[in-house]
């Protein structure tokens, strides 16, 4: 676990316990996927592994507030999260999660620019334009301020959704399998580009993967197995 930065206290922004989810009748076998306890404090980054089948999916969709448990709390910022409904949940995911995606989710009628402004708009909290075009700069994205999504290579696309993901500086970044797709050395930055912007906003990061060649690179891990 990474000491919180001088100065920073050590609040939990993400606290999961007694979580359990059940399927019912949508899977055949293991319809209740059971989840261990963790927290996550600002500052903090934490390791979600596990192989495919162990719940990983679901249970990043769980914290972010797409699926509703069936036992158990997700707690964001002192927050029982997973009972707010609707609108309520939306906004609260928005001022509180910065999500990036395996696969970049873009309004592909938009700039990059005005993607990164979106969040903002629907959550009633603008984006400071300034800030959202130092940040593009800052990841080597200065040129592509006012082009097209659809104009990125698949390596900009994923600096994008990093930028997207930050910008509103939220007490948590979860990241849905970042480098699964990628070789050694593109792997080893873009966990670096996580790492520095989740430092950068203060924010707590977990990253979940099956990637274990992340497992040298952070101390603090969860590990789901197949139930």
């Amino acid at each position: 676990m990474r000491t919180p930065a001088l100065g920073l206290t050590f609040e939990v922004m993400l606290d999961v316990k007694n979580l359990q989810f059940n399927y019912g009748g949508l899977a055949e076998a293991n319809p209740v996927l059971s989840f261990p306890d963790f927290s996550v404090a600002r500052g903090e980054e934490k390791l979600l592994l596990g192989d495919s089948g162990t719940g990983k999916t679901t249970l990043l969709h769980l914290i972010a507030g797409m699926l509703t448990p069936d036992q158990g709390h997700v707690m964001l910022a002192g927050e029982d999260f997973g009972r707010l409904q609707g609108a309520a949940r939306d906004r609260f995911r928005g001022r509180h999660i910065g999500i990036v995606f395996q696969q970049a989710h873009f309004v592909q009628s938009l700039t990059v620019l005005e993607n990164l402004q979106l969040p903002g708009l629907l959550t009633g909290e603008a984006t400071d334009q300034v800030e959202a075009e130092a940040l593009l700069r800052e990841l080597g994205l200065g040129h592509k301020i006012h082009a097209a999504v659809s104009a990125l290579s698949v390596g900009e696309q994923q600096r994008v959704s990093i930028a997207r993901a930050v910008i509103h500086k939220p007490g948590l970044i979860l990241a849905d399998e970042p480098t699964s797709a990628l070789d050694d050395g593109n792997a080893k930055a873009v966990v670096d580009l996580l790492r520095r912007q989740a430092a950068k906003a203060k924010s707590a990061l977990l990253i979940v993967t099956h990637d274990n060649r992340l497992k040298a690179r952070f101390d603090s891990r969860i590990e789901l197995i197949a139930q």
